[in-house]
C-alpha cells in the first residue's frame, strides 16, 4: 500500500529537482545577459585592477549590473509599481500622488539644505553673465517657470509640501529684482491659462501645449520692448490623431508600459508642430541668411510641448533653441556660451528659461566650475 506513496514522492522529488535546475538556469541566463550588456561591461572594465578589487569597487560594479541590467528587470519593476499604486496608492520615492490622478515630482515638494546659499550663487552668476553679454550688446531675459506643484497646489490632497518650497518662488523673484535682472514671472500667465484648460500634464512634470502657448504669448511683449520686430510667419498645426502625452512621472513610477486600468490615466493630446511659412522673398541661392536675433537656452521645459515652436510663432522671428533636456540650471548655458555659434553668430537677445525647482538645489562640482568662470 505504500508503494504508490513512495512512487509519488519520487516523482515529486524529480519534479522539484528539474524545477530547481530550470530556475538556476534561468537565473544564470539572466546574469549572463546582464553582465554582457555594453554598459555593464564598460562599468566593470573600469574596476579591473587589484586595488579596485580590494576596495570592493569591482564587486559593486557587478552588483549594480545585477540590480539594474537584468533582462527581466523592467517586468519586475512594472509589477512592483502596479502593486504599490493599486494596493497602497504609493507613487514611489520620486513621485507623489495627489487628487484626481495628478502626480507631482518629489523634487518640487522637498526642502534642500542651504537652498538660499545655492540660490544666491546662481543669482550672482546671472548678474555677471548679464553684464558680460551687455558688453557685446546682447540683452538677457530670464524666464522663470513655476513648479507644477505651485500652479496645481489645489490638487495636492494632503501630500507634504515643505515650507521652503512654498516660499521659494517669491524669494526667487525678489532675488532677481534685487540683482536688477530683467525677468518674466510666468505664474500669472499659467494661472490664467489653467482657467480654460490644464496648463501642465497630469502625469508629467512639465507644462503642456496649452501652457507653452500661454507662456510664449506672455514673453512676446517683452521681446518687442527689446526692439525685435516681427520678420517672419510661423504656423502651428495639430495632428489629427490624439495620442498619449509624455508621462515622465509614470516612467518614474515604472508604470509607463502597463495597461491604463492599472495606472493613472495618461494625458492625451493632439501633438503640435510649428513650421515657418513659405517666404515670399526672392533672394538668390548665394544670399546669406540673417542671423536669428533670439537664442533660447534652458531645460526640458524649452524642449517639450512645442514651447520653441509657439515662441517663434508668438515672436514672428526665428529662435535658435539650445536648451537641453535634463539641463537643470546651467548645462545649456555652459554649452551655448562655449560654442562656435555664440562666438561667431551672437544673437541680440538670449532668453534663459529657468525652472523654479532647480534654483535651490545643491551646486555640484561641474556647475561650480561654470559659475566660477563668470
Amino acid at each position: 500500500m505504500k508503494q504508490p506513496d513512495s512512487r509519488f514522492r519520487h516523482v515529486a522529488a524529480v519534479g522539484q529537482g528539474i524545477a530547481m535546475i530550470a530556475l538556476l538556469g534561468w537565473g544564470f541566463w539572466q546574469g549572463v545577459n546582464a553582465m554582457t550588456k555594453p554598459e555593464a561591461l564598460d562599468r566593470v572594465r573600469q574596476t579591473l585592477s587589484f586595488s579596485s578589487m580590494l576596495k570592493g569597487e569591482t564587486a559593486a560594479a557587478v552588483n549594480y549590473a545585477m540590480a539594474h541590467d537584468l533582462p527581466v528587470d523592467p517586468q519586475f519593476r512594472a509589477i512592483g509599481g502596479v502593486l504599490r499604486w493599486n494596493l497602497f496608492r504609493s507613487a514611489g520615492p520620486q513621485v507623489r500622488g495627489g487628487c484626481n490622478d495628478w502626480l507631482f515630482l518629489t523634487e518640487e515638494l522637498r526642502p534642500w539644505p542651504e537652498a538660499e546659499v545655492h540660490q544666491s550663487a546662481r543669482i550672482a552668476a546671472l548678474r555677471r553673465i548679464a553684464d558680460s553679454l551687455a558688453q557685446r550688446d546682447i540683452r538677457l531675459l530670464i524666464v522663470t517657470v513655476p513648479d507644477k506643484a505651485r500652479i496645481y497646489r489645489d490638487e495636492h490632497c494632503g501630500i507634504p509640501w515643505s515650507a521652503q518650497s512654498q516660499a521659494r518662488y517669491a524669494q526667487f523673484r525678489s532675488a532677481l529684482e534685487q540683482a536688477d535682472l530683467r525677468f518674466l514671472d510666468l505664474q500669472e500667465a499659467l494661472e490664467a491659462a489653467k482657467q480654460t484648460a490644464p496648463a501642465y500634464y497630469r502625469t508629467d512634470t512639465h507644462w503642456n501645449q496649452h501652457g507653452t502657448a500661454a507662456a510664449a504669448a506672455a514673453i512676446a511683449p517683452l521681446v518687442r520692448e527689446e526692439g525685435i520686430e516681427p520678420a517672419e510667419r510661423f504656423n502651428t498645426t495639430l495632428e489629427a490623431q490624439e495620442t498619449n502625452g509624455p508621462g515622465d512621472l509614470l516612467r518614474l513610477m515604472s508604470l509607463d508600459h502597463v495597461p491604463d486600468w492599472l495606472r493613472p490615466a495618461p494625458d492625451r493630446q493632439h501633438k503640435a508642430t510649428t513650421e515657418a511659412a513659405e517666404s515670399s522673398s526672392s533672394g538668390g541661392l548665394l544670399d546669406e541668411a540673417p542671423v536669428p536675433p533670439v537664442a533660447l537656452i534652458g531645460s526640458s521645459y524649452s524642449v517639450n510641448a512645442n514651447f520653441h515652436g509657439y515662441l517663434q510663432e508668438a515672436l514672428s522671428v526665428t529662435v535658435t533653441n539650445f536648451a537641453e533636456a535634463g539641463g537643470g540650471f546651467f548645462r545649456a548655458a555652459d554649452s551655448y556660451f562655449s560654442s562656435l555659434a555664440f562666438r561667431e553668430t551672437p544673437p541680440r537677445l538670449v532668453i534663459w528659461e529657468i525652472p523654479e525647482r532647480v534654483i535651490g538645489m545643491p551646486v555640484e562640482a561641474a556647475e561650480r566650475r561654470f559659475l566660477d568662470r563668470w
